[in-house]
Protein backbone atom coordinates (compact mmCIF):
# COMPACT_ATOMS: atom_id res chain seq x y z
CA UNK A 1 0.00 0.00 0.00
CA UNK A 2 1.23 3.57 -1.16
CA UNK A 3 -1.18 5.97 -0.29
CA UNK A 4 -4.79 5.50 1.27
CA UNK A 5 -7.83 8.43 1.43
CA UNK A 6 -10.27 7.83 4.14
CA UNK A 7 -12.61 10.49 2.88
CA UNK A 8 -12.87 9.91 -0.72
CA UNK A 9 -12.10 5.80 0.34
CA UNK A 10 -9.58 5.38 -2.25
CA UNK A 11 -6.25 3.17 -2.12
CA UNK A 12 -2.81 3.18 -4.00
CA UNK A 13 -0.55 0.18 -3.97
CA UNK A 14 2.18 -1.59 -5.82
CA UNK A 15 1.93 -5.32 -7.50
CA UNK A 16 4.54 -7.28 -8.93
CA UNK A 17 3.35 -10.28 -10.41
CA UNK A 18 4.00 -12.47 -13.56
CA UNK A 19 2.25 -12.20 -16.63
CA UNK A 20 -1.39 -13.15 -17.21
CA UNK A 21 -2.50 -11.75 -13.68
CA UNK A 22 -5.90 -10.14 -13.61
CA UNK A 23 -5.64 -7.03 -11.15
CA UNK A 24 -8.81 -6.07 -11.30
CA UNK A 25 -10.20 -9.24 -9.90
CA UNK A 26 -7.15 -8.93 -7.52
CA UNK A 27 -9.08 -5.32 -6.45
CA UNK A 28 -12.29 -7.00 -6.11
CA UNK A 29 -11.09 -9.80 -4.07
CA UNK A 30 -9.43 -7.54 -1.56
CA UNK A 31 -12.85 -5.45 -1.22
CA UNK A 32 -14.71 -9.03 -0.30
CA UNK A 33 -12.07 -9.98 1.99
CA UNK A 34 -12.25 -6.56 4.21
CA UNK A 35 -15.71 -6.41 4.10
CA UNK A 36 -16.50 -2.94 2.06
CA UNK A 37 -16.46 -4.50 -1.17
CA UNK A 38 -14.08 -2.71 -3.67
CA UNK A 39 -13.54 -2.25 -7.30
CA UNK A 40 -10.50 -1.08 -9.74
CA UNK A 41 -10.34 2.36 -10.72
CA UNK A 42 -7.08 2.76 -12.26
CA UNK A 43 -4.40 0.81 -13.68
CA UNK A 44 -0.48 1.51 -14.35
CA UNK A 45 1.87 -0.20 -15.67
CA UNK A 46 5.12 0.77 -14.43
CA UNK A 47 7.28 -1.81 -15.21
CA UNK A 48 7.56 -4.91 -17.60
CA UNK A 49 10.56 -7.23 -17.19
CA UNK A 50 13.93 -5.24 -17.46
CA UNK A 51 12.19 -2.13 -18.85
CA UNK A 52 10.70 0.38 -16.73
CA UNK A 53 9.28 3.68 -17.14
CA UNK A 54 11.93 5.49 -15.98
CA UNK A 55 14.58 4.03 -18.06
CA UNK A 56 13.31 2.30 -21.26
CA UNK A 57 9.50 3.09 -21.88
CA UNK A 58 8.16 6.17 -23.55
CA UNK A 59 5.10 6.43 -24.97
CA UNK A 60 2.85 6.09 -28.16
CA UNK A 61 3.40 9.87 -29.11
CA UNK A 62 7.55 9.35 -28.40
CA UNK A 63 6.58 6.35 -31.67
CA UNK A 64 4.43 9.00 -33.74
CA UNK A 65 7.07 11.42 -33.97
CA UNK A 66 10.48 9.25 -33.79
CA UNK A 67 8.36 7.87 -36.96
CA UNK A 68 8.30 11.47 -38.57
CA UNK A 69 11.32 12.16 -38.13
CA UNK A 70 12.61 9.45 -39.68
CA UNK A 71 10.13 9.85 -42.97
CA UNK A 72 10.63 13.55 -43.37
CA UNK A 73 13.94 14.17 -42.63
CA UNK A 74 15.85 10.33 -42.75
CA UNK A 75 17.09 10.62 -38.59
CA UNK A 76 16.62 7.49 -37.17
CA UNK A 77 18.31 8.59 -34.03
CA UNK A 78 15.56 9.31 -32.76
CA UNK A 79 13.67 5.93 -33.79
CA UNK A 80 17.05 4.50 -32.35
CA UNK A 81 16.18 5.90 -28.68
CA UNK A 82 12.50 4.82 -29.17
CA UNK A 83 12.73 0.96 -30.70
CA UNK A 84 15.03 -1.49 -28.70
CA UNK A 85 16.45 -4.08 -30.15
CA UNK A 86 15.59 -7.63 -29.08
CA UNK A 87 18.61 -8.68 -27.13
CA UNK A 88 17.94 -5.31 -24.20
CA UNK A 89 15.44 -7.92 -22.44
CA UNK A 90 17.70 -10.54 -22.68
CA UNK A 91 19.98 -8.98 -20.50
CA UNK A 92 19.88 -10.11 -17.34
CA UNK A 93 20.20 -14.10 -18.81
CA UNK A 94 23.59 -15.81 -18.86
CA UNK A 95 25.03 -16.52 -21.85
CA UNK A 96 26.65 -18.62 -24.50
CA UNK A 97 28.36 -17.00 -27.07
CA UNK A 98 28.47 -19.18 -30.24
CA UNK A 99 31.42 -19.88 -33.45
CA UNK A 100 29.42 -18.38 -36.60
CA UNK A 101 29.82 -21.84 -38.69
CA UNK A 102 27.12 -23.28 -35.53
CA UNK A 103 24.77 -20.55 -36.05
CA UNK A 104 22.61 -21.75 -38.51
CA UNK A 105 22.70 -24.95 -37.40
CA UNK A 106 21.27 -24.39 -34.54
CA UNK A 107 18.74 -22.25 -36.42
CA UNK A 108 17.24 -25.57 -38.01
CA UNK A 109 17.61 -27.30 -34.34
CA UNK A 110 20.20 -28.71 -34.13
CA UNK A 111 22.20 -29.46 -30.83
CA UNK A 112 23.96 -26.80 -29.02
CA UNK A 113 27.51 -28.97 -28.77
CA UNK A 114 30.49 -28.06 -26.87
CA UNK A 115 32.81 -28.04 -29.48
CA UNK A 116 30.72 -25.01 -31.05
CA UNK A 117 30.82 -23.07 -28.30
CA UNK A 118 33.29 -19.74 -28.47
CA UNK A 119 32.67 -18.58 -25.09
CA UNK A 120 30.61 -18.58 -21.78
CA UNK A 121 29.68 -17.10 -18.85
CA UNK A 122 30.21 -18.00 -15.35
CA UNK A 123 27.71 -18.82 -12.84
CA UNK A 124 25.55 -21.05 -15.42
CA UNK A 125 23.71 -23.62 -13.61
CA UNK A 126 21.66 -26.95 -14.71
CA UNK A 127 18.32 -26.30 -15.70
CA UNK A 128 18.94 -22.30 -15.85
CA UNK A 129 17.49 -20.57 -18.84
CA UNK A 130 20.26 -19.19 -20.57
CA UNK A 131 20.42 -16.93 -24.30
CA UNK A 132 23.01 -18.10 -26.92
CA UNK A 133 24.18 -14.82 -28.83
CA UNK A 134 26.80 -14.64 -31.57
CA UNK A 135 29.63 -13.09 -31.67
CA UNK A 136 28.37 -9.83 -32.47
CA UNK A 137 25.78 -9.54 -29.67
CA UNK A 138 22.51 -11.06 -31.89
CA UNK A 139 20.59 -13.69 -29.97
CA UNK A 140 19.71 -16.53 -31.46
CA UNK A 141 17.93 -18.59 -29.38
CA UNK A 142 16.49 -19.14 -25.33
CA UNK A 143 17.71 -22.49 -23.90
CA UNK A 144 18.01 -24.65 -21.04
CA UNK A 145 21.57 -25.52 -19.64
CA UNK A 146 22.35 -28.95 -19.22
CA UNK A 147 25.99 -28.66 -17.79
CA UNK A 148 27.71 -25.67 -15.61
CA UNK A 149 30.41 -23.53 -16.13
CA UNK A 150 32.69 -25.61 -13.98
CA UNK A 151 31.67 -28.52 -16.40
CA UNK A 152 31.90 -26.69 -19.33
CA UNK A 153 35.48 -25.59 -18.64
CA UNK A 154 36.67 -29.22 -18.19
CA UNK A 155 35.22 -31.11 -20.44
CA UNK A 156 35.38 -31.28 -24.37
CA UNK A 157 32.44 -33.05 -26.15
CA UNK A 158 28.59 -32.86 -24.92
CA UNK A 159 25.96 -31.07 -25.08
CA UNK A 160 25.90 -28.12 -23.69
CA UNK A 161 22.17 -27.04 -23.56
CA UNK A 162 18.69 -27.70 -25.12
CA UNK A 163 16.94 -25.22 -27.08
CA UNK A 164 13.49 -23.71 -25.78
CA UNK A 165 12.59 -21.47 -28.51
CA UNK A 166 14.69 -20.02 -31.53
CA UNK A 167 14.74 -16.38 -32.16
CA UNK A 168 16.93 -15.48 -35.07
CA UNK A 169 15.36 -16.47 -38.76
CA UNK A 170 16.86 -19.60 -40.98
CA UNK A 171 19.62 -19.28 -43.41
CA UNK A 172 20.54 -15.24 -41.33
CA UNK A 173 24.05 -17.12 -41.25
CA UNK A 174 25.26 -19.09 -44.20
CA UNK A 175 25.43 -22.99 -43.93
CA UNK A 176 28.48 -24.65 -42.88
CA UNK A 177 27.60 -28.05 -42.65
CA UNK A 178 28.47 -30.83 -45.07
CA UNK A 179 31.69 -28.91 -46.24
CA UNK A 180 34.03 -31.48 -44.88
CA UNK A 181 36.19 -33.32 -46.72
CA UNK A 182 34.53 -36.63 -47.09
CA UNK A 183 30.82 -34.47 -47.66
CA UNK A 184 32.39 -32.89 -50.57
CA UNK A 185 33.68 -36.29 -51.91
CA UNK A 186 30.15 -37.78 -51.18
CA UNK A 187 28.74 -35.02 -53.35
CA UNK A 188 31.46 -35.24 -56.17
CA UNK A 189 30.78 -39.08 -56.57
CA UNK A 190 27.02 -38.37 -56.38
CA UNK A 191 27.20 -36.03 -59.44
CA UNK A 192 29.52 -38.51 -61.43
CA UNK A 193 27.17 -41.37 -60.56
CA UNK A 194 29.10 -43.72 -58.70
CA UNK A 195 26.73 -43.77 -55.65
CA UNK A 196 23.02 -43.36 -55.42
CA UNK A 197 20.93 -40.25 -54.58
CA UNK A 198 20.93 -40.47 -50.77
CA UNK A 199 24.89 -41.71 -51.13
CA UNK A 200 24.08 -45.07 -50.42
CA UNK A 201 26.99 -47.56 -52.96
CA UNK A 202 25.94 -48.82 -55.71
CA UNK A 203 27.43 -51.22 -58.78
CA UNK A 204 29.49 -48.62 -59.38
CA UNK A 205 30.92 -47.53 -56.33
CA UNK A 206 35.05 -48.24 -56.06
CA UNK A 207 36.12 -51.07 -53.22
CA UNK A 208 37.82 -48.43 -51.52
CA UNK A 209 34.62 -46.50 -50.89
CA UNK A 210 33.16 -49.09 -49.00
CA UNK A 211 36.12 -49.73 -47.15
CA UNK A 212 37.19 -46.53 -46.01
CA UNK A 213 33.31 -45.02 -45.52
CA UNK A 214 31.55 -45.20 -42.46
CA UNK A 215 27.65 -45.05 -42.21
CA UNK A 216 27.44 -44.50 -39.03
CA UNK A 217 23.45 -44.73 -39.43
CA UNK A 218 23.32 -48.11 -41.56
CA UNK A 219 25.93 -49.61 -38.36
CA UNK A 220 23.77 -48.41 -35.77
CA UNK A 221 20.60 -50.10 -37.53
CA UNK A 222 22.33 -53.00 -38.02
CA UNK A 223 23.82 -53.24 -34.46
CA UNK A 224 19.83 -52.90 -33.71
CA UNK A 225 18.86 -55.98 -35.90
CA UNK A 226 21.82 -57.62 -34.16
CA UNK A 227 20.58 -57.58 -30.88
CA UNK A 228 17.13 -58.53 -31.48
CA UNK A 229 18.65 -61.43 -32.83
CA UNK A 230 20.53 -62.49 -30.29
CA UNK A 231 17.70 -61.38 -27.63
CA UNK A 232 15.53 -64.73 -28.25
CA UNK A 233 19.14 -67.11 -28.23
CA UNK A 234 20.51 -66.14 -25.00
CA UNK A 235 16.81 -66.67 -23.77
CA UNK A 236 16.85 -69.75 -24.60
CA UNK A 237 19.98 -70.90 -23.66
CA UNK A 238 19.35 -69.48 -20.34
CA UNK A 239 16.76 -71.78 -20.17
CA UNK A 240 18.49 -74.43 -20.95
CA UNK A 241 20.88 -73.41 -18.47
CA UNK A 242 18.39 -73.63 -15.41
CA UNK A 243 16.75 -76.55 -16.75
CA UNK A 244 20.68 -78.37 -16.23
CA UNK A 245 20.84 -77.05 -12.88
CA UNK A 246 17.59 -78.11 -11.10
CA UNK A 247 17.79 -81.75 -12.76
CA UNK A 248 21.20 -82.17 -11.27
CA UNK A 249 19.80 -80.45 -7.89
CA UNK A 250 17.01 -82.96 -7.94
CA UNK A 251 19.27 -86.02 -8.65
CA UNK A 252 21.48 -85.03 -5.69
CA UNK A 253 18.55 -84.90 -3.77
CA UNK A 254 17.30 -88.08 -4.39
CA UNK A 255 20.69 -90.29 -3.98
CA UNK A 256 22.18 -88.67 -1.13
CA UNK A 257 25.53 -89.84 -0.34
CA UNK A 258 26.26 -93.30 2.05
CA UNK A 259 29.34 -92.26 4.06
CA UNK A 260 27.53 -89.56 6.03
CA UNK A 261 24.77 -92.24 6.99
CA UNK A 262 27.13 -94.65 8.66
CA UNK A 263 29.04 -91.84 10.78
CA UNK A 264 25.43 -90.67 11.63
CA UNK A 265 24.92 -94.12 13.15
CA UNK A 266 28.32 -94.62 14.95
CA UNK A 267 27.92 -91.35 16.34
CA UNK A 268 24.49 -92.11 17.78
CA UNK A 269 25.76 -95.61 18.78
CA UNK A 270 29.01 -93.56 20.65
CA UNK A 271 26.45 -91.77 22.45
CA UNK A 272 23.89 -94.48 23.26
CA UNK A 273 27.16 -96.11 25.08
CA UNK A 274 27.95 -93.03 26.99
CA UNK A 275 25.14 -92.55 28.68
CA UNK A 276 24.64 -95.13 31.45
CA UNK A 277 28.23 -93.92 32.65
CA UNK A 278 26.74 -90.40 33.33
CA UNK A 279 24.15 -91.78 34.96
CA UNK A 280 26.21 -94.20 36.98
CA UNK A 281 28.97 -91.51 37.68
CA UNK A 282 25.83 -88.85 39.05
CA UNK A 283 24.71 -91.68 41.14
CA UNK A 284 27.94 -92.09 42.69
CA UNK A 285 28.40 -88.64 43.28
CA UNK A 286 24.89 -88.03 44.29
CA UNK A 287 25.55 -90.77 47.19
CA UNK A 288 28.68 -89.38 48.27
CA UNK A 289 26.90 -86.23 48.86
CA UNK A 290 24.17 -87.66 50.99
CA UNK A 291 26.02 -89.63 53.09
CA UNK A 292 28.49 -86.55 54.16
CA UNK A 293 24.87 -84.36 54.67
CA UNK A 294 23.95 -87.11 57.20
CA UNK A 295 27.08 -87.22 59.01
CA UNK A 296 26.51 -83.58 59.29
CA UNK A 297 23.47 -83.98 60.54
CA UNK A 298 24.42 -87.00 63.30
CA UNK A 299 27.33 -84.19 64.50
CA UNK A 300 24.78 -81.79 65.35
CA UNK A 301 22.33 -84.16 66.83
CA UNK A 302 25.00 -85.74 68.98
CA UNK A 303 26.48 -81.65 70.33
CA UNK A 304 22.31 -80.71 71.17
CA UNK A 305 22.22 -84.38 73.17
CA UNK A 306 25.56 -83.00 74.69
CA UNK A 307 24.40 -79.88 75.79
CA UNK A 308 21.29 -81.02 76.49
CA UNK A 309 22.34 -83.29 79.12
CA UNK A 310 25.15 -81.22 80.54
Amino acid sequence: MIEYDPERRLGIFWVSCEAGTYIRTLCVHLGLLLGVGGQMQELRRVRSGVMSEKDHMVTMHDVLDAQWLYDNHKDESYLRRVVYPLEKLLTSHKRLVMKDSAVNAICYGAKIMLPGVLRYEDGIEVNQEIVVITTKGEAICMAIALMTTAVISTCDHGIVAKIKRVIMERDTYPRKWGLGPKASQKKMMIKQGLLDKHGKPTGNTPPTWKQDYIDYSDSGKKALVAEALQVPQLAAEAVKVIKRKRESESECDETPPVVPQLMKKEKKKNKKDKKPKTVLESGGEAGDGDSDTTKKKKKKKVKVVEEMSE
